[in-house]
């Protein structure tokens, strides 16, 4: 009886995933990945930076969403006022299978003696496969799910707008400024609607070895909930950092770090879910683990991290 509802329950997900509006890949360990959701992100740290993250949501359930993510950033010229990102995004999710190969330019202009403001435009290539063979379908004759769907391309581009100093930040974004319907014969299975997303965060140092920093991510897609993630994060010595985070009715997570050298970071997040999914015995929360590498900055001998 139980492998029947695990079989119900993940039916349902599919059908989800492939019939109502697709949203943006969800990150517990976003301050680690900024670029993901704002173009003027690209070369903000002044080195070449590259990070892989990997994230299993609702481990245990068959079909639930896996993400994978691999991005690098690094600033152009002498004076480094251009950033340049590329990166890569597959996500899956029961029969459907995404893929988002993104180029980001920025620009950043000097405001303030402290204050920087950075202007990003992102270009996207999306690829959408659907194995409809793995669905338990209630009519079998339905002619817009006798063809599978194998890497549909749709073109996007994004906008987005950032500004920091040594300690502050803040940003909006808008990834998808296009909105695409993806149609299987006469049926539209699916859209991608457009993504708002706020971000901010302030480092305040407690003591000369302890740093705090409140961070907020909220993204709005107009027909589904809006998503408010508050987390809080400590670092100790420059090389370790605990935190916590909440995600508006949804999950509380908990996330670690380690600087193993002055180049190269671990992460590691859990989120447990307070919804009702949260309350299922197939359902044992989900993982993110996160590698960054930063190259050394030229006549540094010590690359500080900026905890964004």
């Amino acid at each position: 009886m139980g492998g029947k509802k695990a079989n119900l329950l993940l039916t349902f997900l599919c059908i989800i995933s492939v019939c109502r509006a697709q949203q943006d890949a969800q990150y517990t360990q976003y301050m680690y990945n900024t670029i993901s959701v704002n173009p003027a992100y690209a070369g903000n740290k002044r080195t070449l930076n590259v990070t892989a993250l990997y994230r299993n949501q609702w481990q245990g359930l068959e079909g639930a969403p896996t993400t994978q993510t691999l991005a690098l950033d690094m600033p152009l010229g002498v004076l480094q006022r251009l950033g340049l990102g590329v990166s890569m995004i597959n996500e899956k999710i029961g029969p459907t299978s995404e893929t988002y190969f993104n180029i980001d330019f920025s620009y950043r202009i000097n405001v303030s003696e402290k204050g920087e403001l950075s202007l990003g435009l992102k270009g996207v290539a999306h690829l959408l496969s659907v194995d409809f063979n793995k669905l338990n379908l209630f009519d079998l004759d339905d002619e817009s799910f006798s063809t599978n769907i194998n890497n549909k391309f749709s073109p996007n581009i994004g906008v987005g707008v950032y500004y920091n100093t040594d300690q502050f930040y803040v940003g909006f974004s808008v990834p998808n400024l296009l909105q695409t319907d993806h149609v299987n014969g006469n049926r539209v299975l699916g859209e991608e609607r457009i993504n708002y997303y706020l971000i901010s965060g302030y480092v305040f140092d407690l003591n000369d070895h302890i740093k705090f920093k409140p961070a907020l991510l909220t993204k709005l897609v107009f027909g589904a909930p809006l998503q408010i993630d508050v987390s809080a994060n400590f670092m100790f010595y420059e090389k370790f950092t605990f935190g916590l985070a909440y995600r508006w009715s949804a999950a509380l997570s908990a996330l670690v770090g380690f600087r193993i050298t002055n180049s190269l970071t671990l992460g590691f997040a859990y989120d447990t879910e307070t919804t009702e999914l949260g309350n299922t015995r197939f359902n044992s929360g989900s993982y993110e683990a996160m590698l960054r590498f930063e190259l050394p900055k030229i006549n540094v001998r010590r690359l500080t991290p900026r905890f964004f």
